[in-house]
């Protein structure tokens, strides 16, 4: 199935758009397909990892877990950065593709809460994508 967006080239970022409050309620989330990179509390914010497992349990078995679980696609030891799986389309597992909304919005990693603003490839602009038709607040 093809993804009804077109993915963002994130190596042009003189292609990338100057961010204003209000340009996502329009876009079809095109930061939502580049790879996201979290923190073991994303992660239990989330509630893919257990609180307990996370005081308790070494971050690589976590890691292993997570990867043969298929929910992380790699796990950065020297900066203990997990990288989230995605769909086959490039999209996020939680965001939603009819409605093209993040599906745990308040739950959301620190990554997206500082996007574009503070942690993006290039800080204040972001991949913005109009949407080929205007889906409703999921």
């Amino acid at each position: 199935m093809r993804s009804p967006i077109a993915i963002v080239d994130v190596d042009r970022l003189d292609t990338w758009t100057r961010y204003r409050a209000g340009l996502c309620d329009t876009c079809a989330a095109n930061c939502c397909t580049m790879p996201l990179e979290v923190q073991l509390s994303d992660l239990v914010r989330l509630g893919l990892v257990d609180p307990f497992e996370a005081e308790h349990e070494e971050l690589r078995f976590i890691a292993k877990r997570l990867q043969k679980a298929r929910l992380i696609d790699h796990f950065n030891h020297k900066n203990a950065l997990f990288t989230l799986a995605r769909r086959a389309s490039g999209d996020c597992h939680f965001l939603d593709p009819k409605t093209r909304r993040c599906t745990v919005y308040e739950q959301r990693p620190e990554t997206c809460r500082l996007h574009p603003q503070k942690k993006s490839p290039k800080p204040g602009y972001c991949a913005y994508g109009a949407r080929a038709h205007t889906a409703g607040r999921g």
